[in-house]
């Protein structure tokens, strides 16, 4: 903190004997051509330090100096470029039981170096005001930056004041659930800020229901969101996205959601994302939706066509963790009946039988091949659908999709799980949490980031001449995490288990995660174990349960 004010002190100086002096008696105005950073001996104070010493000096301001350091002359305007060059990432956390306290030490780490934001992801605890938190954050930055803050389970990343990493899981429960006070303490935020030069960043909100005569939410409008998606991808030379992040709210049914942008975008589109309780967005895209009700929101990364000389080539890269292994036979559904309160009630066979198998009978099977009168925190069934999809006029494909729905229950009747979706004949199987498969997953996921980070190529400056020729040095600068809220502590019963793939791969890079109630990520369904039996059984998962999303990005210099 001492260092940092020094280095603003020192440029307040320099700042004064940059800026062009008053008129007055006892000074002669400077005549017309002569430098308005002169100083005694015919030389200019940029000349007197050089621009490796101005150069090491801006490299150390906080953000809003360095902000108003690039606006005194061309000579500073140019190093600040040089330095804003590279794409940054800055995130913290902070546990402070006052929100006003917390934002402001979240806010001072984030902004401790130079950086322009690009985009605003904030993570809050329960005990907080997400509206508040939100309108807090976003005063800090310009209008034209898109801010999302979302109401979490919980946070990952280095604490603002200590500097220690932490996944931090709160208890979410109704204020008078806990009389006693005996809960967790449920304050904290994560703010992470990030500058990706080469690209655009935009914010696209899912428009407003259709509401019928009384004023009730009717239907989501999808194509309308996805179009719009596409809409900003349109005006980039890539006319698609990069990648993009998804933010949704614990009413909404996000599966037809991702077959539509499955549908639309292509398979370098990385898609990812969380569902959450509730969370607030401020926009650069001409919305319909008002600011705090919001379905969905969606962080849109495109290709800047007008990339400035000198800017490298941003990646994305993703994968995810899977806590779910599959248990028992392959059912087929039989009868099928949706219920109003977002249910679905279903009969089943197994393998080639005729028999039908009701609810109860179902679950004693598959808590007989789960053995030892285990019960999983979770149960869920991978529903395989065969669907066909479009965007208003565009034309029909058949697409085939893996997607999980809670088990709720099942009686002599049905077997009940949650959310619609099923089809008579849909074939589907059982899956289960487990931590076994979950740190086996993770560690699949650290070696994916060794190989990544074994492909980099660095090049020390010792060496630098004796490299070859067109020799790209890339590297990992920042990192996301969405981990299911039923992971961490508890699940895995030691401490900071997901973080570990960018912990050990790449030590001090920035991270931010939150714990969600599911995450969302594009991946081949064979992750689940579950083989094609033909050419026309492949088919993707993007909503899953028990599993953590990593997104790693990435520089290859220009």
């Amino acid at each position: 903190m001492s260092h940092s004010l020094g280095v603003n002190k020192f440029v307040k100086f320099f700042l004064s004997m940059s800026t062009p002096p008053q008129q007055s008696h006892s000074r002669p105005q400077l005549a017309r051509g002569e430098s308005s950073s002169a100083v005694a001996g015919g030389g200019s104070m940029d000349d007197v330090l050089g621009a490796d010493l101005v150069n090491n000096i801006l490299s150390r301001l906080p953000a809003k100096s360095f902000a108003f350091a690039a606006c005194v002359n061309h000579f500073w305007n140019s190093i600040c470029s040089r330095i804003l060059s590279v794409p940054k990432l800055s995130t913290a956390i902070s546990l402070n039981p006052s929100l006003d306290g917390a934002v402001n030490e979240v806010m001072e780490k984030v902004m401790s170096e130079p950086i322009r934001p690009h985009f605003v992801i904030a993570s809050v605890g329960p005990a907080f005001s997400v509206d508040r938190a939100h309108d807090l954050i976003k005063r800090r930055f310009g209008s034209s930056v898109p801010v999302v803050t979302s109401l979490s389970n919980g946070i990952i990343g280095r604490d603002a004041i200590t500097n220690e990493f932490k996944e931090v899981e709160w208890e979410v429960v109704e204020n008078d659930e806990d009389p006693e006070g005996d809960l967790l303490p449920n304050e904290g935020i994560l703010i992470t800020v990030g500058y990706l030069p080469g690209l655009k960043v935009t914010l696209v909100p899912m428009p407003s229901f259709d509401r019928d005569a009384k004023g009730k939410k009717a239907a989501l409008l999808i194509d309308e969101f996805v179009m719009d998606i596409r809409k900003c991808a349109f005006t980039t030379p890539a006319m698609t996205p990069s990648t993009i992040i998804l933010f949704s709210d614990l009413t909404t049914d996000m599966r037809p959601v991702l077959q539509k942008l499955e549908y639309v975008f292509p398979g370098d589109t990385v898609i990812l994302g969380e569902g959450s309780r509730r969370h607030c967005y401020r926009s650069n895209w001409i919305t319909r939706v008002h600011e705090h009700d919001p379905a969905i929101v969606a962080l849109v990364f495109l290709k800047d066509g007008n990339k400035p000389p000198g800017i490298g080539e941003i990646q994305f890269h993703a994968t995810l963790s899977t806590g779910l292994r599959p248990v028992g036979p392959v059912y087929r559904a039989v009868s099928v009946k949706e219920n109003k309160k977002r249910s679905t009630w279903l009969t089943a066979r197994s393998g080639a039988a005729y028999e039908n198998l009701d609810g109860r009978t179902i679950l004693d099977n598959i808590y007989n091949e789960i053995g030892d009168g285990v019960r999983p925190y979770g149960l869920y069934i991978g529903v395989k659908k065969k669907r066909k999809c479009s965007i208003w006029l565009d034309k029909v494909r058949t697409m085939m999709f893996l997607e999980f729905h809670e088990v709720i229950g099942g009686d002599e009747e049905y077997l009940y799980v949650n959310d619609w979706g099923i089809k008579t004949g849909d074939a589907f199987r059982f899956y289960m949490s487990d931590p076994n498969t979950a740190l086996r997953s993770r560690n699949d996921v650290s070696e994916c980031f060794r190989r990544l980070n074994h492909n980099f190529v660095d090049t020390p400056a010792s060496t630098s001449a004796q490299q070859p020729t067109g020799t790209k040095t890339m590297s990992v600068f920042g990192g996301l995490i969405f981990a299911c809220c039923g992971r961490g502590e508890q699940f895995f019963e030691q401490r900071n288990v997901d973080s570990i793939p960018f912990l050990e791969n790449f030590p001090g890079v920035p991270i931010g995660g939150t714990f969600c109630f599911w995450e969302m990520a594009m991946v081949d369904k064979s992750i689940y174990g579950d083989e094609p039996q033909d050419e026309e059984d492949g088919g993707s998962c993007s909503h899953h349960y028990y599993s953590t999303v990593y997104l790693a990005l990435s520089c290859t210099p220009a």
